[in-house]
């Protein structure tokens, strides 16, 4: 089996037209890949592309983890099984709002210039390589396998221009067995192209829309003309809807429009549907977006309102594209695709509860510094980070304090009572406590809400979390503090026979019996915010400003038997019951 980029794709020495969709593993249980893949296949489209993040794969500096939902070989071993070629972006940076871009946040650490020639950096990516690339390797077409081409780097051209850097990622991945053809992405003007292209080494450029092909692909011949490069046009990422951010309406794009777009482009060019199934961002792995200085935290669903729901089910853009395509492509195969049903299982009671200052001592070990110790310094990647001192009173009334530096959000607490929540952008404002006795005991936790993933704000001096410099009372820096990690990547360790107070961040423990599995949503209308488990697996962030108030629960997260659910609050509101749906509940903004 032969793959070439000449002036079109070639497979085997006959033109090749890649009709691809995105499908991330990652972000997909993998009981549920089968049927994502299907329905790809069903669709008339040939082959599948998915990111690999690196944070996932080495969430610690030289662990590297390739197990389950990470199984990224099963998964193209599924896809070749049912016929599909793949297209592998194993960039050390993929935005894809995911936390950080992908980049793991041990880097914070590492005192390194990230997506740059700084030999820091470049030592780590070699490292991670070292292991990753070898696997995708066996995978090739040349090897037996399934993929046609690997990215270099990823939209480049919208944050540097250091060539030199992207000719390294590229060698390394040679030097551990990848043989191309490589291509880089970015947007489809001249200077997205310019900066972020490989052209002058023969790498394919490929442009990144989601409309008006004709005009785009104009763009991008324009350039290729400038290198005399007759070359296939391709779309690597044609936006098929969009991303969510927490208390904005959610985005909808009309199927026939839609429709219309693509088959724009797929008479000019080839396609990558970006995203054709989003899935979920379990666990804190979210992104962020960054609008000048303000950062907005992207939702736990990764629906994209794409061409299958979050669920994998097909959307009415499915039905309406795959007739569109059997119209103008009579010879392309195309099927029935695969549905699964929801079910709103029976509402489940409240069983246990407890306050998160009561269970400190057995979810985290303190950590004592006299000044606070960042959420990277403290070996945690994502989460919270609990830090706790003491104010000693100097006069009578109220005292003014500041946080100085913290990310993202904090919440303030003067002996267990709250005092203030406040938002990156308010994090420095005075805050009023009235100090009652001799020494009072302060509680801050801080929450990192998904660090950016795009643009300038990915440089480490903006993406360390927790509190920063510190808290200031009158105008000196508080000292004497514990630090107290809180990366809740098991709530196993919860001991709910302790006390429950109001008002405070706390843990409900909810018990139930299933007979029969289904994938599900938990409606968390009533809580405020924060996370839920479903038999110890954090499902993601959950929020009452919306859109989305449902949390979605594929079946293989679910067992016969007993099942557990544990949801952590932090503003004090829970639910004596927890509410099944079998969709989506999204609130009208």
């Amino acid at each position: 089996m032969k793959f070439e980029i000449r002036e079109d794709f070639y497979l085997n020495d006959r033109p090749f037209k890649i009709l691809s969709g995105a499908i991330h593993y990652f972000r997909i249980h993998p009981d549920d890949w089968y049927h994502s893949l299907y329905n790809l296949k069903a669709l008339g489209f040939n082959t599948v592309e998915t990111y690999i993040p690196w944070n996932l794969h080495e969430p610690k500096k030289g662990d590297f983890r390739s197990q389950g939902i990470l199984d990224f070989e099963r998964f193209l071993t599924l896809a070749q099984e049912l016929g599909l070629y793949a297209i592998v972006r194993p960039s050390p940076y993929i935005c894809a709002e995911w936390e950080w871009g992908g980049l793991p946040a041990w880097l914070l650490e590492e005192n390194v210039r990230v997506r740059s020639t700084d030999p820091n950096f470049i030592k780590h990516v070699d490292d991670y390589y070292a292991r990753l690339i070898p696997i995708l390797a066996k995978h090739q077409l040349s090897q037996g396998g399934n993929i046609l081409m690997v990215q270099v780097e990823n939209e480049y051209g919208s944050y540097g221009e250091e060539k030199a850097y992207l000719r390294i990622v590229k060698n390394i991945m040679e030097k551990y067995g990848l043989e191309g053809p490589f291509f880089t992405s970015d947007g489809p003007w001249r200077a997205t192209l310019r900066a972020g292209s490989l052209i002058a080494d023969d790498v394919l450029v490929t442009g990144n829309f989601g409309s008006k092909a004709t005009l785009n692909f104009k763009q991008m011949q324009d350039f290729f003309d400038e290198y005399g490069k007759k070359w296939p046009l391709m779309c690597m990422e044609f936006w098929d809807g969009w991303f969510n951010r927490w208390g904005e309406e959610v985005i909808r794009r009309d199927p026939e429009e839609l429709a219309d777009a693509v088959m724009e482009c797929i008479e000019l060019g080839s396609i990558n549907l970006y995203m054709f199934h989003g899935g979920t961002n379990f666990g804190f792995m979210n992104g962020c977006s960054a609008r000048g200085q303000k950062d907005l935290p992207q939702v736990t669903s990764y629906d994209y309102d794409a061409i299958l729901d979050e669920a994998g089910n097909p959307t009415p853009k499915f039905y309406a594209l795959q007739k569109r395509l059997k119209e103008r492509l009579p010879d392309l195969v195309t099927f029935q695709p695969l549905t699964k049903k929801a079910i709103a299982f029976e509402q489940v009671a409240l069983v246990n509860k407890v306050s998160l200052f009561n269970v400190l001592e057995n979810v985290s070990d303190a950590k004592i510094s006299f000044y606070p110790l960042r959420m990277e310094e403290l070996g945690q990647n994502t989460g919270y980070v609990l830090y706790q001192t003491q104010i000693e009173r100097d006069k009578e009334g109220a005292e003014r304090l500041r946080i100085i530096d913290a990310r993202d959000r904090i919440q303030i607490y003067a002996d267990d009572a709250h005092v203030i929540t406040q938002y990156q952008e308010e994090i420095g404002e005075d805050i009023t406590v009235d100090l009652n006795h001799h020494k009072t005991d302060i509680k801050i936790l801080v929450e990192n809400m998904g660090r950016v993933n795009y643009g300038h704000k990915l440089e480490a001096s903006t993406q360390k979390k927790g509190l920063g410099r510190g808290l200031m009372a009158d105008l000196h820096f508080i000292g004497n503090w514990k630090n107290y990690r809180l990366p809740l990547e098991s709530v196993s360790e919860i001991d709910f026979s302790k006390e429950w107070q109001s008002h405070q961040p706390a843990f409900y423990q909810y018990h139930f019996t299933l007979d029969n599995l289904a994938d599900t949503y938990l409606d968390m209308t009533g809580f405020g915010k924060g996370v839920v488990f479903v038999n110890n697996i954090n499902i993601g962030r959950f929020w009452e400003k919306g859109p989305i108030l449902t949390l979605y629960v594929p079946k293989g997260y679910l067992k016969k038997g007993e099942n557990e659910i544990v949801v952590f609050e932090t503003e004090g509101r829970y639910k004596e019951h927890i509410i099944f749906t079998d969709k989506p509940k999204i609130e009208k903004l």
